[in-house]
């Protein structure tokens, strides 16, 4: 495989939420990240799944988990990821040399995510360790080859992207050469929704986003081209039997530089208000969409980005339009779910059916979602959860687009993921996978 980078997490950075950690937290983080980038594949099956080891890590190190608690989730999803594969160092020297020519040959293709990774090592290096560099050339210079590979880091339900937005948060060459490369292999299926949306796209300014949800579920043709049994509920569903539909609400998308700050914190926030609407249906313990959370978990990239003095403001406003498009695209395909967020302010944790007295801050949850078994989903889902109250109450307390305006209802949510995830009965997913069918609720069992 490609020689790895060393992996260091210092102490005294512990990403967004900058939680306290110990010495012996960091090194522990550490040494388990370099093993995952040494001895794993970013894929854990044949039919790419992903890898979600250093999303899982940087999660629980950035909400203050012990080494015991990060020892624990390494250990518990070690076991099934598939071994690094060999490195062929001819391919990397291709792409070096002529990548227009060389890259078409390996780009989609899980078996050459070594060579990938070893290229971009290589550039990394060239520049002397400046990932900033590397990472303007191949993903926001604007011409085919950027546009290409950005398109790619939004694919795989925005698992390369998610992957660099660890490796931007914490400054780590060795985790951004890992999501660039991911991003690599997998396929551009999204490049013609994402050029098209672009290049229509209205020139007046963007309705609340709310409202476009709004909007979208109200919308007969979107709600009848997706269907429970799709394969691929976007590709297969949206953009297969109701493009026009669709583009009819990401054409309303348009963020101009100056006001990317905010438009991140109202997509953060609908995001969220979406999803944890959905999640609520009566008579059911409360389930949070799969694909729907991804959405909420990746906001911390444009974050982050936000804050890089290199990206330029136009490309930071670029990437949001993306995003958010996307959002929206992934709202319909799961069926447009109702969204039931009134219930959020009445919802009862399970906690008080058990007799036990409810914490006072959602930060007090989090030692119960450290020792949940999981693949990463629940903490990073929480993280997110914490870094968007912060963001919001800090800089956007009074905006009329607010939904999410009480501590309690940010308590409220905490619960549901944890009730959703906590206690999973024999067999019973953590998640559901398209919260707008009915079909997918059938085995999620009733509230008591």
């Amino acid at each position: 495989m490609a020689t790895p980078y060393k992996i260091h997490v210092p102490v005294n950075d512990t990403g967004l939420l900058k939680f306290a950690q110990s010495e012996t937290t960091a090194n522990t983080t550490s040494e388990l990240l370099q093993k995952d980038l040494e001895t794993h594949h970013v894929f854990f099956n044949a039919m790419g799944y992903h890898n979600h080891i250093v999303h899982h890590l940087l999660s629980l190190y950035g909400t203050g988990a012990d080494a015991s608690a990060i020892r624990k989730a390494f250990a518990d999803n070690d076991t099934y990821q598939l071994p690094v594969q060999p490195t062929h160092p001819a391919v990397a020297d291709e792409l070096a040399a002529d990548w227009a020519t060389a890259a078409p040959k390996y780009l989609g293709q899980g078996k050459h995510y070594p060579d990938f990774l070893l290229f971009f090592q290589r550039e990394i290096d060239r520049r002397g360790g400046d990932f900033t560099a590397g990472v303007s050339e191949f993903l926001f210079r604007g011409d085919a080859r950027a546009d290409d590979l950005l398109q790619r880091v939004h694919a795989g339900f925005l698992h390369p992207l998610i992957q660099l937005m660890y490796g931007l948060e914490w400054r780590q060459p060795a985790i951004i050469a890992e999501g660039l490369a991911q991003a690599a292999v997998h396929q551009n299926k999204l490049g013609p929704f994402l050029e098209r949306t672009e290049r229509e796209a209205r020139a007046e300014a963007m309705p609340p986003l709310a409202e476009l949800y709004r909007g979208i579920r109200a919308d007969e043709r979107l709600r009848a081209a997706v269907r429970a049994d799709d394969q691929d509920k976007i590709f297969d569903g949206i953009l297969s039997r109701a493009p026009d539909a669709m583009l009819e609400f990401t054409s309303h998308v348009r963020v101009a530089p100056e006001e990317v700050e905010e438009r991140i914190a109202e997509m953060f926030e609908t995001a969220i208000w979406a999803a944890g609407g959905a999640a609520l249906r009566p008579g059911k313990v409360p389930k949070w969409d799969f694909f729907l959370i991804h959405h909420i978990n990746s906001v911390p990239f444009h974050v982050t980005v936000n804050d890089q003095p290199w990206i330029p403001a136009e490309t930071k406003a670029r990437l949001l339009e993306w995003k958010i498009r996307l959002d929206l695209a992934q709202y319909a395909a799961r069926g447009s779910p109702p969204n039931r967020f009134d219930d959020v302010k009445t919802y009862r944790p399970k906690d008080l059916d058990e007799g036990k007295q409810l914490v006072s801050h959602p930060n007090d949850l989090l030692p119960r979602f450290h020792a949940t078994k999981e693949d990463g989903h629940a903490i990073k889902l929480v993280r997110a959860l914490g870094i968007c109250k912060e963001l919001l109450d800090t800089k956007f307390k009074d905006k009329q687009w607010r939904k999410i305006t009480e501590d309690d209802l940010w308590l409220k949510l905490h619960y549901m993921v944890l009730d959703g995830t906590e206690y999973p009965q024999d067999g019973l997913a953590m998640w559901v996978r398209g919260a707008g069918f009915d079909e997918m609720w059938r085995d999620v069992p009733d509230r008591k």
